[in-house]
């Protein structure tokens, strides 16, 4: 048989979740799905081009719709659970889903997000509104390339928000320097605990450390504001310094964001900037290249 496409596999880890109130690692809900569908040591064996299993990339997908949903949850990285939504939903249908039912789990939350989702490259009047069947093969990709970066940026925040905050400084300087900053990863510092003065980091842009930036890295799921942003503008007036970054998981006030342009040497990076930062320069992510053959006019002129 085939491997099934990911919306057979939505029935199942519901169904499964529901067995496991407490939770779950996502590699058992995967073989739950995979033993409830049927699928062969075979079909497991079937890969995507990346050598990720597909059974699994699917269950990744119909996880992804159940959470859009409001049915299910990942409280860690790797653990699934279903929320009391979800429970309550099992509860009232514990029948076999209908063929609509799980067209609406696949289809109907599409647009609901997950975290502040990074902004689309498609404009408002091309593929995203289009009905599939009016989508060139163009648009289809570009809509599936949107999608995928905003279920990666879910995740990334959802990471983000349960590591150490000593680790998230140290990803936040990690991201800092694959943009360029500092001759070196040596250049860049991490100065964070008691008495930092509201500094996290710090930038050497040059060999002798004549000019600094100077960083602040918060993992906050509440709104920063300008009070937030003003202490961090005294730090840096207490350091003598000119330039500063305040990154965070969240996002920042109007107040927050006016201030940091009234004063010009604040520079705010909020989550969905943060995640798409990561995801462009491959911090704490991988990528791969897809080949798409496109017909060389040139070799053809005679």
């Amino acid at each position: 048989m085939t491997v099934p496409t990911y919306d057979q596999f939505i029935e199942p880890i519901l169904r499964f979740l529901a067995t496991r109130p407490e939770g779950v690692q996502a590699r058992q809900a995967h073989e739950a799905a995979a033993d409830s569908l049927g699928l062969t040591e075979a079909d497991r064996a079937v890969s995507l081009p990346t050598g990720q299993a597909t059974y699994k990339n699917r269950a990744g997908w119909a996880h992804d719709r159940l959470k859009r949903a409001g049915h299910s949850a990942s409280p860690k990285h790797g653990i699934w659970c279903l929320t009391d939504a979800g429970r309550k939903f099992i509860n009232d249908n514990p029948a076999p889903l209908s063929a609509h039912q799980v067209e609406a789990l696949a289809r109907n939350y599409l647009d609901v997000k997950l975290k502040p989702d990074v902004p689309s490259t498609l404009g408002p009047d091309e593929a995203d509104g289009l009905p599939d069947n009016v989508q060139s093969p163009d648009d289809r990709l570009q809509t599936a390339l949107a999608e995928i970066r905003a279920s990666v940026s879910s995740e990334l925040l959802d990471l983000l928000l349960q590591v150490s905050p000593k680790y998230f400084e140290s990803v936040v300087l990690d991201l800092l320097h694959k943009l360029g900053y500092g001759t070196s990863r040596s250049d860049l510092q991490r100065v964070g605990g008691s008495g930092d003065g509201g500094i996290d980091g710090v930038i050497s842009l040059d060999r002798l450390g004549l000019e600094n930036v100077y960083v602040q890295a918060k993992r906050w799921q509440g709104v920063v504001g300008r009070p937030e942003i003003q202490g961090f503008y005294g730090a840096l007036a207490g350091q003598r310094a000119n330039k500063g970054v305040f990154l965070t998981t969240s996002s920042f006030t109007a107040q927050a964001v006016e201030f940091a342009r009234s004063v010009e040497r604040i520079v705010l990076v909020d989550g969905a900037t943060l995640a798409s930062l990561m995801m462009d320069h491959e911090v704490g992510v991988s990528s791969q290249n897809i080949r798409l053959p496109k017909i060389d006019s040139d070799y053809f002129d005679e």
